[in-house]
Parts: C-alpha cells; sequence; structure tokens
C-alpha cells in the first residue's frame, strides 16, 4: 500500500517537491487529550456499536475523517477488553488506511496544483526568522522522503523547503488581504485580457459600472503579488482605489478621467512584460510604477497647463507656472494616501517609502508635454553611450509612451479616444472663448482639422516616442539577457504568462518561459547581432492608424474644395443676380423673395 501512495504522488507531483501540513507535538496532545476525554463520556456502551463498514461514509467525504477517528478509539477500548474479532478489526483497519490514504493524496494534490506559484519565488526572498523556522521544521522531515541510502540532505532540498514556506506565507498573506475586494465575473472575464495590448478599457468600464479604474488597478497590484508582498489591508486598498475614482471623475473629463488612467496603467503593464524589462526591477520599483500610471492624471481639471497659466489659477500660482498640473496630480495623490483609511503605503520601510516616492514623482514629472523634446534627446545620447541606463528615466519613458500611446493602439480605441480628447479640447475652447483668451491650437470648435492633427500627432510626437522607448527596451534587455548567459544574473525567462516572440521578419520561435528553464535556453532570445528582440505591436498599429487618417485627410481635403467652389458658385450667383435687379424694376414681392440656390452650384 505504501508504493502504491507512493506512486500517486509521484504521479501528481510529476518531480517536484510538496511539504505536507504537520501539527505541531503540542497541539497533538492537546487534541488527543481532548478527545479521550470526550469518547470516554459519550461512549461508555461501545459494546453496543456496530463494527461494520458497510454503512460508513465514503472515504473521500469530508465526514471520512471524522467518523474513523471516532472508530478507531472505539476499536482501542475494545482491543483492551479482548472484546473483537480479528475480521472486524482488520475490515475497520482496512476503511482507516483508506481515507488516510485518500487525505493524504488530496492534500499532495492540493499542494502540487500550487506549485507553479512556488516555483516563481525565490529563497532569498523569505526573512531570516522565517529561513531559520523553516530550515529547523523541514529539512529533517524533507529528509526522509526518497533518501537513497545514507545521502546527506543537499543544499537544494533546502532551498525547495524554503520555496514551500514561502508560498505558504504567501498564500495566506493573499488569503488574509483579498478578502472583501469582489471582481464580479462578468468583469473577471474581460480583465482575462489584462495581458494583451488590445485590452478594451471602454468595455470594462461599461461592464464593471464605471469603475473600470478600480478593478483593473486591484488585478495589476494582484498579478505583481504587491498586496502581499506589503502586507496592503483590501478595505484600505479598496478605498484607495475609490477615491482615485472619485479624484478623476471630479471636472467629468471626457478624455482625462478613469478610463484614461485605467488605460495607461495597462499600457505600462503591458509594455513592461512583453518586452521582459519586469525582470530588471525591484518588487518596489514595480509598485511605484503601476501607482504612478494610476495616480498620474488624478483630478485633473480637463484643461492644458498654459491654460493655467494664462488664467492665473491657484494651482499655477502654487507651483509657479512649472509643470502646473503634475505637480498637482503627485501632492494630490500623496496627501490622500496620508489617509489611514487609504494609506496603501503604511507598512513600507522608511528607505522603501523614500525610494517609492522619489520614483513616483519623477514619472509623473515626465508626463509634462514641454518635457518631451527634451526627454528624446536626453534618451537619445544615453542610447549612443555603452553605460546602463538609468531606471528613473526608462520607467519615466514607458510611463510617458503609455500616456500618449493611444494612436499606437487598435483603431477602434484609438478613435474613441480622439474624440474625447477632441470634446476636452473644444471645451477649453468655449471656457477660452468666454474669457477673452484666444484659442489653444485644437480648441476651436469651428476650426480642426482632425486628420491632418492626429497625423502630425504620430508622426511627430508618437512615433518617434515608441521608436526611442523600443530601442531602449532592447537595449537593458539585452544587457540582462548577456549577464545571464554570463552566468552573473538572475534567469530573466521566469514569467511563464508570456511568450517572447522574435519579429515577424523572422522566423518565429516562442519561448514559453517556466520555472523550469534551464540557461541554455536563453541565447535563443538575442537577434543574429545580439540584440534582444520582442513583439512590439504599437508599431503596427501607428502605421495603419496614420494610413487611415491619411485617407481621410484626403477625403476631407476634396469635400472641403467641394464646398468652396460651392461658395464661389454662390457667390457668383449673388453678384449676377443683384446686378440684373439693378437693371430691372420689379415689384414689392419680387423684390423681397429669396433667391434659390441650387444645391449643385451650378
Amino acid at each position: 500500500m505504501d508504493r502504491d501512495i507512493d506512486k500517486n504522488v509521484s504521479e501528481l507531483c510529476a518531480g517536484s517537491l510538496t511539504v505536507l501540513r504537520r501539527t505541531s507535538s503540542k497541539t497533538k496532545v492537546g487534541s488527543t487529550s481532548s478527545s479521550r476525554t470526550s469518547i470516554s463520556t459519550e461512549n461508555d456502551s461501545y459494546a453496543s456499536v456496530d463494527l461494520g463498514v458497510d454503512k460508513l461514509p465514503p472515504t473521500d467525504t469530508p465526514d471520512a475523517s471524522h467518523v474513523c477517528s471516532i472508530r478507531l478509539r472505539n476499536l482501542i477500548r475494545r482491543l483492551q477488553k479482548e472484546d473483537i474479532s480479528k475480521e472486524d478489526l482488520q475490515r475497520n483497519l482496512e476503511y482507516a488506511a483508506s481515507v488516510l490514504e485518500t487525505v493524504y493524496i488530496d492534500e499532495t494534490r492540493r499542494l502540487c496544483d500550487e506549485d507553479d506559484e512556488l516555483s516563481e519565488v525565490e529563497p532569498d526572498a523569505v526573512p531570516s526568522e522565517v529561513r531559520d523556522w523553516l530550515a529547523l521544521t523541514f529539512t529533517r522531515s524533507m529528509s526522509n522522503i526518497k533518501r537513497r541510502g545514507e545521502e546527506k540532505p543537499k543544499f537544494k532540498s533546502v532551498a525547495h523547503a524554503i520555496r514551500a514556506g514561502i508560498m505558504v506565507d504567501r498564500i495566506y498573506r493573499r488569503l488574509s488581504s483579498s478578502t472583501g475586494l469582489h471582481v464580479p465575473p462578468h468583469v473577471l472575464l474581460l480583465l482575462k485580457h489584462l495581458d494583451e495590448w488590445g485590452f478594451d478599457v471602454f468595455a470594462v468600464n461599461d461592464a464593471a459600472d464605471n469603475h473600470s479604474l478600480k478593478f483593473v488597478g486591484y488585478e495589476l497590484l494582484q498579478k505583481y503579488d504587491i498586496i502581499a508582498k506589503y502586507k496592503i489591508n483590501s478595505t484600505v486598498l479598496d478605498t484607495f482605489l475609490l477615491n482615485l475614482e472619485i479624484g478623476y471623475s471630479k471636472y467629468k473629463n471626457p478624455y482625462h478621467n478613469l478610463l484614461h488612467g485605467a488605460d495607461v496603467a495597462q499600457s505600462v503593464h503591458v509594455i513592461l512584460n512583453q518586452s521582459k524589462l519586469v525582470h530588471w526591477l525591484t518588487d518596489i520599483e514595480i509598485f511605484a510604477t503601476i501607482i504612478a500610471a494610476l495616480i498620474h492624471d488624478y483630478e485633473h481639471t480637463g484643461t492644458t497647463n498654459n491654460f493655467h497659466i494664462m488664467t492665473g489659477s491657484e494651482v499655477a500660482l502654487l507651483y509657479n507656472d512649472r509643470a502646473v498640473l503634475e505637480n498637482y496630480h503627485i501632492s494630490a495623490s500623496f496627501r490622500m494616501m496620508k489617509n489611514d483609511d487609504s494609506n496603501i503605503l503604511s507598512n513600507l520601510s522608511r528607505e522603501e517609502f523614500k525610494e517609492f516616492r522619489n520614483l513616483v514623482i519623477d514619472m509623473v514629472l515626465a508626463t509634462d508635454m514641454s518635457f518631451h523634446f527634451q526627454q528624446i534627446k536626453n534618451l537619445k545620447g544615453l542610447l549612443s553611450m555603452p553605460e546602463s541606463i538609468d531606471k528613473a528615466k526608462a520607467l519615466s519613458m514607458v510611463l510617458h509612451c503609455a500616456d500618449i500611446g493611444h494612436p499606437a493602439k487598435e483603431w477602434n480605441l484609438h478613435y474613441k479616444w480622439t474624440n474625447q480628447l477632441l470634446e476636452e479640447f473644444f471645451r477649453q475652447g468655449d471656457r477660452e472663448k468666454e474669457l477673452g483668451l484666444p484659442f489653444s491650437p485644437l480648441c476651436d470648435r469651428s476650426g480642426v482639422l482632425v486628420a491632418e492633427s492626429q497625423i502630425g500627432f504620430i508622426d511627430f510626437i508618437v512615433d518617434p516616442s515608441f521608436q526611442v522607448m523600443s530601442e531602449m527596451l532592447e537595449k537593458i534587455v539585452s544587457n540582462l539577457l548577456k549577464e545571464q548567459r554570463s552566468g552573473s544574473a538572475t534567469s530573466i525567462n521566469e514569467d511563464p504568462a508570456y511568450d517572447v516572440k522574435k519579429d515577424k521578419s523572422t522566423s518565429t520561435t516562442s519561448l514559453h518561459s517556466s520555472s523550469g528553464s534551464s540557461r541554455s535556453s536563453t541565447p535563443k532570445l538575442l537577434g543574429s547581432d545580439g540584440k534582444f528582440e520582442f513583439l512590439k505591436p504599437w508599431l503596427d498599429h501607428l502605421v495603419k492608424n496614420k494610413q487611415i487618417w491619411k485617407e481621410r485627410a484626403a477625403k476631407d481635403a476634396e469635400e472641403r474644395k467641394k464646398k468652396e467652389a460651392k461658395g464661389e458658385n454662390t457667390n457668383n450667383n449673388n453678384s449676377d443676380t443683384s446686378s440684373k435687379t439693378s437693371d430691372v424694376k420689379t415689384n414689392d414681392s419680387q423684390a423681397n423673395s429669396p433667391i434659390p440656390l441650387n444645391p449643385s452650384g451650378k
């Protein structure tokens, strides 16, 4: 029977290590004592108990283990009185053995199902006191499992035990922290596409009853295990995300609203993972990056920095006309997080908080468009040098691209964002008209060439930004892969959720990353020129969307020519009619009748 159990367990785990939960000896003694007390008082008439096993619950049901323990106590008392037959004893012991075997296999299967999470965790991630406890608790028990002869336990087995302990701690913290934040099933179905560049935040927002930021933010923090790692209370997180949504909805902006916050955060997530840049970052840097994306336009007024400066608004005066809105987004967000009910940073150490805050400030300030060309110039200069790129600059570029990146999305998404942004511009133009100010660019409802403006935006702003960002990502990750190949860096292909693919122009190769990926497979990620290559869906969409806008621009130009021609013909007709009526006398009714205009312009 022991061999059968071991065989079943081996098949379940497929070679992975499992750790079964054990109760302490102190607990065992206590439970045994209490059990004996209750059994002795309740089972004085043990002799009348039927020892048949036919009516006992099946071995794979929850009641089986409880009934089994009671039956075994009864058998012990009968053995003491020598009041049991050999056949009854054998049948009951076989039943008990079957129950224990079923419980053991079920427990092992449960742990094996969570082995994918276990494989992602590095042994050095565990605190020293937990490591000591794990080494003391698990080394002896693990050394007895499938030990070959007198072979001494290897460090590898200790490392696996430590990983198991980390997994148990992670699961506990995740369960304790996630309780109370419920994601509706129909929203969860849409969030399955969170890792895709074509993620439709509009559909999520409709399904989530205008709470897309809350659910996208929660899923991203959960995906990176930030909630568990920094022990964020679920109620505090829920309040923080709801306050973010309230702030984004404060001015009822068509564009700079909670959908934009959710969209930018999701875009940053895809860029980090599509490029494998996430493996370059520490936990606190990932945390800061996600939060920076979520809060980057918090309480946006729906007007530009220049509008605040021209009108001398309070925030312009407060921040001396420098990155007015960006400074305000950061300040308002951290002020909100100081409240206990929304302080998701309460468990950060002093050093972690300082690093977190500095990175968030750098990233959000870099979304100020007045810094755009200087930012591109600086990054191009860094790319031409052999030195490594500063993390804050790299992550700032990622956030900047995600912020202006809707032209790099699928057409249906890009077109929606364009219409909403123009409506926000037009509302600012309406206010400028009321205040007697000149119209800001693209803010005059009557004079905007939409297609031409988008072509210029793609050509001069978006496309150069994404090209530089892609080159930056390739350089950073190529260096990481080279270090990994030389054995000086941790394995980069540990994320099972993504495939790294070569460009379509080359033979398509997929590397399904897993915890078991060997270093020998890593060089496949490098192209023939030694550079890291990855799928860049944004570049294809930029080309396609620009072409659509060009076609629309040509069509709009043709329609304008027709209108101009129609207007000239109308003016000519008016001129001819006026000259004729000046020479011909008419009665009052003829003089006051309207002159019909030919729709064709003839």
